[in-house]
């Protein structure tokens, strides 16, 4: 008996690696993947703020955006992100504020403002663009967010283009832990978990 629960342990450990595995691997691969196009609304993932400035990351992922706002790829741009904390800010304000500094016109911006988390904020940005008539977006993030972020919003029947932020200097891309954590936290959320 106690050995055919160390067997079935041992299988159930194995079966998690290879997803784990499996799903690190696709998530490397959409991570350098840009298929930007044409799309209803380019949805922005927050980052931190320092007091009303978005962090490096922010700041590149909302520069990102704004380039492909310009190149007439989409009409609007849709920001999230909740306070993290801060009493003054969200994420999803600052970024409209940093946006609106760069002359993008304050009605093409769309705020989601309570997103605690990647998927809280997908969930809510996910209702906006359904009451909104909004079908397809292009998802701006860091490489390794985009792979979930594709589903969580293809699963609303969303048509999802990835286009991962550009990332300069060292340190600065994703490694097989990013991966591995990021894989993790898709299947918690593919098994309703997380």
């Amino acid at each position: 008996m106690r050995r055919i629960f160390w067997i079935a342990v041992v299988a159930g450990l194995t079966v998690v690696a290879v997803c784990l595995l499996y799903v690190s691997i696709q998530i490397a691969r959409q991570s350098d993947v840009d298929e930007a196009q044409a799309a209803d609304v380019i949805l922005v993932l927050g980052a931190a703020e320092y007091r009303g400035r978005p962090s490096p990351v922010f700041k590149a992922r909302l520069d990102h955006a704004l380039d492909l706002y310009q190149r007439k790829l989409s009409p609007r741009i849709l920001t999230t992100g909740g306070s993290g904390g801060d009493p003054d800010f969200t994420e999803g304000g600052v970024g409209r504020a940093y946006l609106i500094g760069r002359n993008v016109p304050s009605e093409a911006i769309i705020v989601e403002p309570e997103g605690e988390s990647t998927a809280h904020s997908i969930a809510a940005a996910g209702e906006i663009m359904q009451r909104m008539s909004l079908r397809s977006c292009i998802v701006v993030s860091d490489g390794y967010h985009i792979y979930r972020v594709k589903n969580m919003l293809e699963r609303r029947g969303m048509r999802v283009y990835g286009s991962p932020r550009r990332s300069h200097g060292r340190g600065e891309g994703a490694g097989w832990w990013t991966y591995l954590r990021e894989a993790a936290g898709y299947l918690l959320w593919a098994a309703g978990l997380r």
